[in-house]
């Protein structure tokens, strides 16, 4: 049995950090945790966890919340792929700038291990499937801030001498994930709207192929990245690559789901959006013994559970649009959600 560790978790009152703490606490560890609620819900933050309502940038903050503690989970990110193109300063700021102080703070705290959550944007342009030996190639903001991010993971690790790790999550959908937010979450956003009696928007014609993780398949994996120090130095992929599908058959997954009489609003594609992007899996399931336990379909029947459970919910436009011009998303500018 690995012994009780004092974790932190950034985003903790997100999709993934709030299963990540389920996690650890059902193995018996203690977990702390910040989060600013701009992407989650505070119902999200399961009991028993030592949560912050603040933000990431904060140093001193940061600073005052990690002492005594012996990981850190970077979970936390404004993670808004489509947006960053439109609204670079505010995505930059978190994904570079915070996590510059989330590793800062783990230095001056003396935290023995950081595991980052990168994100697949970090590929960019690369051929499918991605593997972690690629060039990253990022094709909007918040990729080039993912890879920046990393750059300064592996940086400051080799200076200041503690132990790291980089995870490649995409496309994580299930329950506690923000469905009223119209700048991400894809599956969610349909199934909000199906639930609504609405049709699903989409960008281009929708042959945009993605492979979707089901959260609880990928939290082990995660875990264990936080704890195995035999990983130390690690990249690794983690989520499925076993059902490739278009952004027009997940609408349509979705809509057979609920029963739903799918007629889709086709929109112009968004600047910068990669057409294929789906990761390997081979070293996850050689380093962490990852396997996909739920399909699909059973992952979506999960978010369609949740999203009906709590109710659908208008979306709101709760984040500035830094640049307006003619290639803006008029889904955006015309709260067309």
């Amino acid at each position: 049995m690995t012994a009780q560790k004092t974790l932190y978790i950034t985003g903790v009152a997100g999709f993934l950090g709030s299963h990540l703490a389920d996690h650890f606490l059902a193995a018996g560890h203690r977990v702390l945790g910040c989060d600013t609620l701009i992407g989650g819900y505070r119902q999200n933050v399961p009991e028993g966890v030592g949560f912050f309502e603040s933000d990431i940038l904060d140093l001193a903050a940061m600073r005052q919340q990690m002492k005594g503690v012996d990981v850190v989970v970077h979970a936390a990110a404004l993670a808004y792929e489509g947006l960053s193109v439109f609204s670079p300063r505010l995505v930059t700021e978190n994904i570079v700038g915070g996590s510059a102080s989330v590793f800062s703070a783990a230095i001056s705290c003396g935290v023995s291990r950081v595991v980052f959550c990168s994100s697949m944007a970090r590929y960019g342009a690369c051929d499918v499937p991605f593997r972690e030996e690629m060039t990253c190639r990022p094709q909007d903001p918040y990729g080039i801030g993912k890879v920046a991010a990393e750059d300064l993971l592996r940086n400051l690790g080799e200076v200041h001498g503690f132990d790291w790790s980089i995870a490649v999550p995409h496309n994580i959908i299930g329950p506690r994930q923000k469905y009223d937010d119209p700048f991400r979450n894809v599956a969610s956003i349909m199934v909000n709207l199906m639930l609504q009696g609405r049709q699903p928007i989409i960008y281009g014609d929708g042959s945009q192929k993605r492979c979707f993780s089901y959260v609880a398949d990928v939290v082990p994996g995660l875990a264990r990245m936080a704890l195995d120090e035999s990983l130390h130095g690690a990249t690794i992929n983690v989520g499925p690559d076993e059902e490739f599908v278009s952004v027009l058959e997940l609408a349509t997954r979705i809509a057979r789901l609920l029963d739903f009489p799918l007629d889709p609003v086709f929109v112009p594609a968004r600047p910068q959006e990669v057409l294929l992007a789906t990761c390997s899996a081979d070293r996850a399931r050689n380093l962490l013994g990852y396997r996909t336990e739920h399909t699909l379909d059973e992952g979506l029947s999960k978010v369609i559970e949740y999203v009906r459970n709590r109710g659908p919910l208008p979306f709101s436009y709760h984040l500035d649009v830094e640049i307006l011009n003619e290639k803006t998303p008029a889904t955006w500018t015309k709260h067309m959600f």
